[in-house]
Formats: C-alpha cells, structure tokens, sequence
C-alpha cells in the first residue's frame, strides 16, 4: 500500500510545504483549499459567497486530477473568517453539492493564510 500525492496545473500554488492532495488506495484527502482563482492568482472576490465558490473549484480540480469528483466527497471542512458570513457560505455549498450531503464541520477560525482570505475549505473523498 502506498500514497499518491496529486498536483494540477490547473491550481494555484500551495502556500505552504504540502500536496493540494494525497491519494491512498480510493481515498482521497484534499488539502484546505482557498479562494485563489488559479488563471489570475488572486482572490477570487471579496465576500464569502464568492470565495466559496472558488473554494469548491479548487477541490473539484483537485478530486478530479485523482479521479474522483464532488458527488464523492464524504467530509466537509470549512473554516470562516466569520460566522456571520454562515449564510452566505452555506447557500453556494448547498448549491453546488445538490442533493449530496457530505459530513461537514463549519468553524470560525481566528485567521487564514493569505489577505482577503475569508473562506478555506478541505475535503475527504473517494475514487468511485
């Protein structure tokens, strides 16, 4: 048994020392992901709903660059600069995962990784 990082030149660059994702037999982990629009390099707006959005492309970059997608996401992490902005956040994760309804943990966190960042989202995932 062994691990598989995965890459995508279709996203941005990690901000840190790790792989955006790790596959490992038909899981798949997928590193925070935030609202960096990878064809610009900047956020991809300012408010939650947009950077939700972004974050949610990134992660199906990255589900899909290891053979996997939305429709197979287990486990949600989010973190949110602030809880007041929950709304927002859940109406386009709502939205855009339909009907699915992986396990998720919503947290206010105290600070995020990069200016502007309001939103970061992880995900844990399998390869159908």
């Amino acid at each position: 048994m062994t691990h598989h990082f995965i890459h995508s030149p279709d996203l941005p660059k990690p901000v840190g020392p790790y792989s955006p994702g790790i596959e490992f037999e038909r899981l798949i982990i997928v590193s925070g992901q935030g609202a960096t629009d990878p064809a610009t390099g900047k956020l991809a707006g300012a408010g939650a709903a947009a950077q939700t959005e972004q974050c949610l492309k990134n992660l199906q970059t990255i589900l899909r660059a290891g053979g996997s997608d939305l429709q197979y996401v287990l486990r949600c992490g989010v973190f949110l600069l602030d809880m007041n902005e929950f709304g927002e956040m859940n109406a386009v994760y709502e939205r855009v995962f339909g009907e699915h309804r992986p396990a998720r943990t919503t947290i206010q966190a105290a600070g995020l990784p990069g200016e502007g960042l309001r939103v970061e989202i992880d995900c844990i995932a399998y390869r159908a």
